[in-house]
């Protein structure tokens, strides 16, 4: 085999090594030069996702008024979900908030959506044991977002009709395209929405000292609640209090540190060159697997493509899109220089306690707990949208476009809150009950890259009809994932992704300039109309 470090991703779970036992691996598909190169991005890589385990331990010494403030902020997050369930009269109200976001809103949905924790305490701690290097290969998914926003969002606004991407599979391929693709979804959204559970009862831990089942009980019940009351219109409006939160007051967290460790300059001047420099921690090869792997991370996964068919127009989804990634350049470099003004600060700390250390030793009081209600934020935000966004699959791919074809709207809106309900209890009892769930995480991720995303652009793009194609593409993407990975054991630590998705793409094309051009030019009906 070639010794040369290859520019791509393994995902697989690591079972020979205790230390990383049910964790996610991520090494580069031709060897590193040694095992600890291995480790090393591979940890790197795991403390990207919202995963409680990489969370700090550490509990923020907050005193009682930082502790109220905190404990308003969950007051308010549940007045909303009760106050907007008025709003909500249409299933297309629960799961699209009725069309009629702005691009303000859509920015901050957007952003507050995809910034979770592994954006904040887990870039902190990275930035603390490396410096800014990861910083730089993470930024691959704010610039992803900037191109999906510009060049795919607007184009799924078009879609005037639809709730899920399930909706616009039906309109290119069939009902059975739609099954597949709501199974897929729904099986990413539960993964991640189970990480965050996990997430939620560690930063319970970290900012009341409270044990992370309780922890867990009581973020996703607080969850549960607003957005089974208050569907989509609750989770934009309490995403877009988070997303204040987080947008304010990390960065006043930051200002304050660095104006304690002596100002801009000095604290320049402390920033040992290790970590400032880009390849100081892993070599090119390296670097180039986690930037590839952050862009296509979490491309075009249900509650994403919710927030654009929500929009009120196709500008408003590509500028609302197009700022939140933005926003999220501007926030990694925040989060990441919390990390760094850590380190330069407290070099003997645990690199995971970055952040705890900042809010609890240099922040007054007032401002430590506006910072602490912040982490819980940004963790809420993304885990009521996946809530929201496995609710609505559920009800729309899979009941309606299956089970129940005929469902009243009536019907379809309680089907939507009672799977709403239902999926967020599932959650809540799987993150009790399980010491880990990223190897399912990893399944989702794993399947989702070589089955959906390349058909989905390809039909929203050309708007044509592909009755087969896009089955066959999905269907040939995940069988080769599934022999790829549990028949032949992942050979080399190839993840399956690389053999997938090639497929997938191959036997679309193929597919659709063998079977359904030739029909489409027949019957006339090459294009679909979105609206």
């Amino acid at each position: 085999m070639c010794r040369r470090r290859a520019a791509l991703v393994t995902f697989s779970s690591s079972a020979t090594t205790a230390k990383y036992s049910s964790r996610l691996s991520v090494t580069s598909t031709i060897s590193f030069s040694s095992s600890s190169d291995q480790k090393r991005v591979l940890d790197l890589w795991y403390r990207s996702f919202d995963s409680s385990e990489r969370l700090s331990t550490t509990r923020m010494q907050l005193s009682t008024i930082d502790l109220i403030l905190v404990g308003v902020y969950f007051l308010v997050m549940l007045f909303i979900g009760f106050q907007t369930a008025r709003r909500i009269s249409t299933p297309d109200d629960f799961a699209v908030a009725g069309r009629r976001l702005t691009w303000p809103v859509v920015f901050a949905t957007m952003a507050a959506t995809f910034l979770g924790g592994g954006a904040t305490m887990g870039r902190a701690g990275q930035s603390y044991e490396i410096g800014y290097a990861f910083m730089f290969a993470a930024i691959a998914f704010p610039f992803q977002t900037m191109l999906v926003g510009w060049f795919i969002a607007p184009r799924l606004n078009a879609y005037r009709k639809s709730e899920t991407i399930g909706d616009i599979f039906e309109l290119h391929s069939g009902r059975l395209a739609r099954l597949l693709v709501g199974i897929l979804g729904l099986g990413v959204s539960i993964g991640i929405l189970g990480a965050q559970a996990l997430a939620l009862g560690t930063i319970f831990k970290v900012v009341f000292g409270m044990d992370p089942t309780l922890g867990i009980i009581v973020g996703m019940v607080v969850v549960l609640l607003y957005s089974t009351a208050g569907g989509m219109w609750a989770d934009v409006q309490t995403d877009v209090i988070q997303f204040i939160m987080l947008g304010i007051f990390l960065p006043v967290a930051l200002l304050i540190g660095v104006f304690t460790a002596g100002g801009p300059s000095d604290f320049v001047a402390r920033i040992p060159d290790t970590h400032l420099e880009l390849f100081s921690a892993f070599g090119f090869w390296e670097f180039l697997a986690i930037f590839v792997a952050f862009a296509l991370g979490e491309a075009l996964i249900p509650p994403y493509v919710q927030r654009a068919f929500g929009a009120t127009d196709p500008k408003t989804a590509r500028k609302g899109y197009a700022f939140a990634g933005a926003f999220g350049l501007i926030f990694y470099f925040v989060s990441a220089s919390l990390g760094v003004l850590a380190f330069v600060m407290y070099p003997n700390i645990a690199a995971d306690d970055a952040i705890p250390a900042v809010v609890t030793e240099l922040l007054p009081v007032g401002a430590a707990g506006l910072v602490a209600a912040s982490l819980v934020a940004v963790i809420m935000s993304t885990a009521d949208s996946l809530l929201n966004s496995a609710a609505v699959v559920f009800s729309k791919d899979i009941v309606k476009g299956f089970l129940v074809p005929n469902i009243k709207p009536r019907q379809l809106l309680w089907t939507e809150r009672a799977s709403n309900f239902g999926i967020g209890l599932g959650a809540l009892l799987f993150a009790l009950n399980a010491e880990s769930i990223v190897d399912a995480l990893l399944l989702t991720y794993g399947f989702w890259a070589p089955t959906v995303v390349v058909p989905l652009v390809a039909v929203v793009v050309t708007k044509q009809r592909a009755p087969v194609a896009v089955v066959a593409a999905m269907t040939a993407g995940a069988v080769s994932s599934a022999i790829w990975t549990f028949g032949l054991g992942t050979p080399a630590d190839i993840n399956a992704v690389i053999i997938g998705l090639p497929i997938n793409i191959i036997v679309l094309i193929a597919t659709y300039a063998l079977v359904d051009a030739p029909r489409n030019r027949r019957t006339g009906t090459e294009k679909v109309v979105a609206a």
